[in-house]
């Protein structure tokens, strides 16, 4: 009953995560969705995918302006922060950029959020952001640092304050998948950053699942991860070529500036705060005293390679269904 006739903020919401958590939402009884962004493009497309449908509201506005942002957490009860720069080569372009964004931006969020008494706020964090070689990474670690310490402010009258920190999203724009996709449907040859690179891998209702399960579990100071499989990007590329009927063709270009062959989503210095709890695992914050021994490694996705196609074959295949009816890439306003 945690979501029922709540006012949800979701900023960055007109990208995958933002679909998808307001179909989720819907389903979940909330009384209000509010989508904040910057695209009027993705807004339109999203007011006619879902109908017009009168819970869902939509407020063009960035993160970055404290005063919109402020006047869009009127009311709310709930929010997930999804707004960000995320790709990594045009981070490490534009660093400050980055920052104004993911750490300036985020901010923002956690002082109006204070200010309206807002009863959670849940933030989107990556792989990245654990032991961060790129722009991107650092601002992201900065914003979770951000977000925990929050829940101390001066200014908190209980608030709680936690971060979700997952891997790759299968089908997510930009992300390996489509765009494979995309050059075998060009004809083109498949272009791998490096043979030995490995990935988590999760679709977008892994994402929204665990999401949900630290909605409903958070006390304040967590950072919640989802159990994931992890894959070679080489393998990925195999599995794709075959779904078109072609053989694996690819050549290996080198790679980005500030990409990892591998990733981590615990590091060691977490492991004694971390709880095992089936299918994910929480990272308690570091002012807690408790210790546990429920993982005893680093959790990176160079550990426990799935090197099976037929399995992440199938992993691509139920994120596929996912989908259905949910991308609005191609919406109405595109038309125009």
């Amino acid at each position: 009953m945690l979501f029922k006739n709540k006012i949800v903020l979701v900023t960055g919401g007109t990208g995958s995560f933002g679909n998808f958590i307001t179909k989720r939402l819907f389903d979940m009884g909330v009384n209000e969705i509010r989508i904040f962004s910057r695209d009027e493009k993705k807004q339109y497309d999203m007011r006619i995918h879902y109908k017009n449908d009168s819970r869902l509201k939509f407020f063009i506005g960035d993160i970055r302006n404290y005063s919109r942002l402020e006047e869009v957490m009127t009311g709310v009860d709930i929010v997930y922060q999804a707004a960000a720069l995320k790709q990594v080569p045009a981070c490490e372009l534009a660093p400050f950029e980055a920052i104004q964004t993911n750490v300036l931006g985020v901010q923002n969020i956690i002082t109006a959020a204070l200010k309206h008494q807002v009863e959670k706020v849940i933030t989107v964090s990556t792989d990245k952001a654990v032991k961060p070689v790129n722009v991107m990474g650092m601002t992201k670690a900065l914003q979770e640092r951000l977000i925990i310490n929050a829940n101390h402010s001066p200014q908190n009258k209980g608030t709680k304050f936690c971060v979700v920190r997952y891997g790759n999203v299968l089908q997510s724009r930009g992300s390996v998948v489509p765009f494979f996709r995309k050059q075998l449907a060009e004809k083109q040859q498949l272009t791998i950053t490096d043979e030995g690179m490995t990935r988590f891998l999760l679709t977008l209702g892994d994402a929204i699942d665990l999401v949900i399960f630290a909605t409903e579990n958070s006390v304040g100071g967590e950072t919640f991860v989802k159990k994931a499989p992890t894959t070679k990007i080489k393998t990925i590329a195999q599995v794709l070529s075959k779904e078109v009927g072609v053989a694996l063709n690819y050549h290996v270009i080198g790679k980005y500036p500030g990409e990892k062959l591998h990733e981590i989503l615990i590091t060691e210095e977490e492991l004694q705060r971390t709880q095992n709890m089936g299918d994910f695992y929480k990272v308690n914050p570091y002012w807690m005293p408790e210790k546990y021994t429920d993982i005893t490694e680093e959790y990176g996705s160079g550990t426990n390679v799935i090197e099976d196609p037929k399995i992440i074959e199938t992993l691509i295949a139920r994120s596929d269904n996912e989908m259905i009816g949910v991308s609005i890439e191609k919406g109405e306003f595109s038309k125009i």
